[in-house]
């Protein structure tokens, strides 16, 4: 062959994709450069382009055992790399159908990569609801209860609480059904970081449907939320509070109440905040159109819970964000030290919110055994700069062992960040036996779990 047409046809090969056979199931491996992913808000670009999309459960178990290295992904809304790889990604994206309805149990089984946005409005169809949701629906159900993702409530636990039944494949392709009479095994798998395996299908539990009218009150004085936190954060089925820390009150307070069940801040004045006469955004100088409705309009669970709706770009969009959870007996306390802060916080902030989290008996929640307050911030995207306050957030913090987000940035050292989860040796061992070679181990869990 002459050298030309040698070149010709190496290139050829080269931008073809290479088409693999595996138990019936076709993967295609393409050789074409690709360009890497990056989160939602762009802080982040995952480390390798190799990104796969299998479309059923068999695809996934064929991926998981002929790689030596992988990391589920969902929907990239993770701040930090907790589900990054080196090596090879496998995406939920196309695990996203509801298997079945079970209107004797009230559970829903979903395939992991669907995302709340998409199961809400179908299950409400069906005269069927979820207990909570996070403040936004774009999130797959997988990725969320991994990372102990959670809306708001005094009385509603986090979106994992919901959990009554978890499939997954295993480091060795083999699948693992596991529900609440297994006890604390399936305690340990819920919020499992990733580190257990790839979720294929989640059974969660569901409750008739209901109506939720929101409204929004704005300043609502420091002096009063410190006097009556707990009466303010009952004060509806959902409750958030907004603020920048520059001033001596609280920005806004959104209060979701359940039509029939809770009663409706109807009145204009609530602990010396006024009612707001129009839709507002969390960051007041944001347009309003990316929010769910408020000023009391009732409107479906799913259309209220969330503070965006699905078809917007949530949040700010360009951002950064970091989140930790406290001891709700300890959240004047936590408050007050933030708010010392104010000054250093304000330059690189959009806007804090303050929510109440139920505890729960799951091994690696932030609320595994502790009702929370979480303090969350909206960072613009001033990466150096932000880094550098979060030490200062956590030192401040540190009198009451804040739990971070999982799936935020937080710059806890490993050895006091496992020291404030009683059962984090007892599920490395879980981990040891789900995966042994550390197939689903990156960066991320190596530093946190094992540095």
């Amino acid at each position: 062959m002459k050298r030309k047409k040698f070149i010709q046809l190496g290139t050829t090969l080269m931008a073809a994709p290479l088409v693999l056979r595996l138990d019936n199931m076709t993967l295609i491996k393409s050789f074409t450069p690709q360009e890497r992913l990056q989160n939602w808000s762009g802080n982040l670009t995952y480390s390798t382009a190799n990104v796969q999309y299998p479309k059923s459960i068999a695809a996934v178990r064929e991926l998981v055992k002929n790689h030596s290295k992988l990391k589920a992904l969902g929907t990239r809304h993770c701040f930090n790399t907790i589900a990054d790889s080196r090596d090879d990604l496998v995406s939920s994206r196309e695990l996203n159908k509801v298997i079945s309805l079970d209107t004797k149990a009230h559970t829903v089984t979903v395939q992991g990569g669907i995302k709340y946005g998409e199961l809400a409005p179908w299950l409400d169809k069906r005269g069927y609801a979820l207990h909570n949701l996070a403040s936004l629906p774009h999130i797959s159900v997988a990725g969320s209860i991994t990372t102990a993702t959670h809306g708001s409530g005094v009385k509603n636990g986090n979106l994992s609480s919901a959990v009554t039944g978890l499939e997954l494949v295993k480091a060795d392709g083999s699948i693992v059904h596991l529900t609440k009479t297994d006890g604390e095994k399936f305690n340990a798998a819920v919020v499992g970081l990733g580190a257990l395996g790839f979720i294929t299908k989640v059974t969660l539990q569901v409750q008739p449907t209901y109506m939720v009218a929101q409204r929004v009150f704005l300043k609502l004085p420091m002096s009063q939320l410190k006097q009556h936190f707990v009466d303010i954060m009952s004060a509806g089925y959902s409750v958030s509070l907004f603020t920048d820390w520059q001033s001596d009150s609280i920005n806004e307070v959104w209060i979701k109440s359940r039509i029939g069940a809770d009663k409706e801040q109807n009145h204009a004045d609530f602990y010396g905040a006024k009612a707001a006469i129009r839709n507002l955004h969390p960051i007041m100088d944001h347009p309003a159109e990316s929010c769910t409705e408020q000023m009391g309009v009732p409107g479906p669970w799913y259309e209220r819970l969330p503070h965006f709706k699905m078809g917007f770009t949530p949040s700010s969009g360009k951002e950064l964000q970091s989140e930790y959870f406290v001891p709700l007996h300890h959240a004047i306390e936590a408050i007050e030290a933030i708010s010392r802060l104010g000054k250093q916080v304000g330059p690189h902030l959009f806007i804090t919110e303050i929510r109440a989290i139920a505890a729960d008996d799951l091994w690696m929640s932030p609320c595994h055994n502790q009702a929370s307050i979480t303090i969350h911030f909206t960072w613009k995207q001033e990466t150096e700069a932000v880094m550098k306050l979060l030490p200062v957030i956590e030192k401040e913090l540190n009198a009451f062992n804040p739990r971070p987000h999982w799936g935020k940035l937080f710059t806890i050292e490993p050895k006091v960040l496992r020291s404030r989860y009683e059962k984090m040796e007892d599920f490395k061992k879980m981990i040891a036996e789900f995966d042994p070679n550390g197939k689903f181990r990156n960066a991320f869990l190596q530093h946190n779990l094992y540095s």
